[in-house]
């Protein structure tokens, strides 16, 4: 009754905004800070440092993100400092969740930078459109072909990379005409182990990836159009060097399909409606690890059913987007562990223990244009959040600790946010706030025994958890002539109720070797600040100079660090382009990390700083359009870890590659 009531009144709101009269459109298009188009398909071979780099590299090029990485392979997007769990990831809007409680498979894994189109980031609760977040949201939007005349086009790519021996091969077939798009892509990558500096081999950081992307759409009328779309991703033989185990397969099958409508003389610019499925299948492996005192399986399931209608409106100086969006999502994990005396018992556990999730929510944006010069804009959400535990092992499992829980939990999901921005001549700038609400992971609220290798600790959820409350601001200032374009911009988060693990001294680890058992509690609040200053300066047509600056900063209410905050990072570049040729120079690397926190696992990481350069030209050969790039990596062969690598497994060392791409 409550969840029909909510959706009901969201259903009400929408009519009164759409029974307001027609106005001329009066908006100016502002770029905001928090959201970020990295680029799109057109542009994004010559803007990559390599044509066939992977998603991850593409991600952290962002102010906002930077990654945690357990290995070669899959790494987890950090936005604003924050981790997965207080994010929110989709694909084409698609509500995907992972199959592994050690996060080795994140949903940036499921998508290949050959069908990306664009990934659009955005920063707190600019990024609640499709659900509840803290840190903000990245949205992977894949190629799409807009109609028109009759074409086929043919897309062949392959490379290598010397360090780990890695060949990539790729294609793409795109049709359309005035009726029909067809786009499906095809990518697989192979790889060794890789060195890391002074050629020392890092162990079990082999992986293989099969990608299959496939889109189709057919226009049902002038301004009608039905869409579908499907992924399917397989990776096996994942090595994970910084983790106890590795990965036999993940597979994963990601379908939707869509309805766009767009109304003609109408307050309504556009209509789209997405039913969606999703399935993950992940399976740790340790049978290739040396020395495991007892063998373990760790298989994960995840199954994900949802939807979304989005509308857009314009009336008058308001532009509106109401989106209302809902998934159902069961998530299992289990652990058999083998004893080498055969004599004994198998040990049997749900880590997860067959927990459903179910979602509905309504997202409201009205961006309200003050003049050609400045808009202000005004955000909302409200989403019902409810878990149950499917299995009735699982659940009594979990009443050893917890005897008075009940199988369903029921939450109330809030999110407001407004900001203000202003652009004219040569100056840009604004200022925001926001307030929302997160609800705990299935890990953090139902997890078993989860081992974290990185605090050395098996981890134990907690059902009781509060939601996380999140109050943010954020500001930028941008300067832009001819030449030169410079911008810094900050956010700060007070998040109360901050959701971290608890050693609990009257229990026994189940994880040989382990340290003890954390419980996941509360603390009364936590800080968050970034601060990123970029800088492009076009010495002439031909040669371009960028800086990119962050530095972050976290804290809890003991004034205690919290893990995986960067340090001062930075990076510049020298591009030069003349016609079909380019050329890049690149210097990165992050200072010393002095504020770390040794009760979450870290410990200090020095100071690193590597090179990379690459050299591009395209040209045609007879109808076709060919471009390759070569360049090296990590030219003087650094032997280097950061915060950020999961216990200080080092990065790959010097490595060259070649990159080539034929269209057709």
């Amino acid at each position: 009754m409550k969840k029909t009531t909510f959706t009901l009144l969201s259903l009400l709101l929408f009519s009164a905004i759409l029974a307001q009269e027609t106005k001329k459109d009066s908006l100016q298009p502002i770029q905001m800070q928090e959201v970020i188009v990295i680029g799109n398909k057109a542009q994004l071979a010559s803007k990559q440092f390599k044509i066939l780099t992977s998603i991850d590299d593409y991600l952290q090029k962002s102010t906002k993100i930077d990654m945690i990485k357990r290995g070669a392979y899959a790494w987890e997007p950090l936005i604003n400092s924050m981790p997965t769990e207080r994010t929110l990831i989709t694909i084409d809007g698609m509500r995907i969740f992972g199959a592994c409680t050690d996060k080795m498979d994140p949903i940036t894994s499921y998508v290949e930078v050959s069908n990306l189109s664009e990934a659009t980031i955005s920063s707190g609760q600019e990024g609640a459109c499709y659900g509840s977040t803290i840190g903000g949201s990245i949205d992977l939007k894949r190629t799409r072909t807009n109609f028109k005349t009759q074409k086929w086009n043919t897309n062949f790519t392959t490379g290598f990379e010397t360090n780990n021996q890695q060949k990539i091969m790729g294609s793409a077939i795109n049709y359309v005409d005035s009726l029909v798009y067809v786009d499906v892509d095809f990518m697989y990558r192979d790889a060794e182990n890789y060195k890391a500096g002074n050629n020392k081999e890092v162990l079990f950081s082999q992986f293989k990836k099969r990608n299959f992307s496939a889109t189709s759409g057919f226009k049902l009328g002038k301004n009608k159009l039905v869409e579908g779309s499907l992924i399917y991703d397989k990776a096996t033989d994942v090595g994970y060097p910084a983790l106890p185990m590795d990965v036999s397969i993940a597979e994963a099958i990601i379908a939707s399909l869509k309805y766009e409508y767009a109304p003609l003389k109408s307050i309504i610019t556009h209509w789209e409606t997405k039913a969606y499925f999703n399935t993950i299948m992940h399976k740790m492996d340790d049978t290739k690890r040396p020395f495991v005192p007892v063998h373990m399986d760790m298989p994960g399931w995840s199954k994900t059913y949802g939807y979304y209608s989005k509308i857009t409106a314009i009336k008058g100086n308001h532009h509106f987007l109401v989106n209302l969006n809902s998934f159902y999502n069961k998530s299992l994990a289990e652990m058999t562990m083998y004893p080498e005396d055969p004599n004994e018992k198998l040990m049997f556990m749900l880590t997860w223990p067959d927990v459903s999730t179910f979602y509905n929510g309504a997202f409201i944006e009205d961006q309200y244009s003050l003049n050609c010069h400045s808009f202000l804009k005004f955000t909302a959400a409200l989403g019902s959040h409810t878990n149950k535990i499917e299995s009735e092992f699982g659940l009594n499992s979990l009443q050893i600790f917890y005897t008075n829980m009940k199988a369903q939990k029921n939450r109330f999901l809030k999110s407001i946010s407004s900001n203000y921005n202003y652009a004219k001549h040569s100056v840009s700038y604004g200022f925001g706030a926001a307030y929302g609400e997160r609800a705990p992971s299935v890990t953090e609220a139902y997890g078993f025994y989860l081992f974290n290798s990185f605090e050395n600790y098996d981890n134990i959820g907690n059902p009781d958890l509060k939601n996380e409350k999140s109050i943010e601001g954020n500001a930028y200032l941008g300067f832009k002539r001819e030449k030169v374009n410079l911008k810094i911009a900050a956010s700060y988060f007070h998040i109360a109720d901050y959701i971290v693990g608890k050693p609990d001294l009257s229990l026994v680890p189940m994880t040989i070797g382990a340290t003890g058992v954390k419980i996941y509690t509360s603390l009364e609040y936590a800080t968050i600040i970034n601060v990123s200053f970029t800088s492009e300066y076009q010495f002439s047509k031909l040669l371009k100079w960028n800086i990119q600056c962050v530095y972050s900063q976290g804290k809890d209410h003991e004034n205690v660090n919290l893990p995986f905050i960067s340090p001062l990072r930075y990076a510049t570049s020298l591009l030069y382009t003349k016609e079909k040729l380019s050329a890049e120079i690149i210097f990165q690397g992050n200072a010393k990390q002095t504020h770390f926190s040794s009760i979450y696992g870290e410990d200090e990481t020095p100071d690193y700083a590597i090179i990379n350069m690459n050299l591009g030209y395209k040209f045609n050969l007879n109808k076709s359009k060919v471009h390759t790039k070569c360049g090296v990596e990590n030219i003087l062969d650094t032997y280097y870890s950061t915060y950020s690598d999961w216990n200080n497994f080092p990065r790959p060392g010097r490595s060259f590659f070649v990159n080539l791409s034929i269209g057709f």
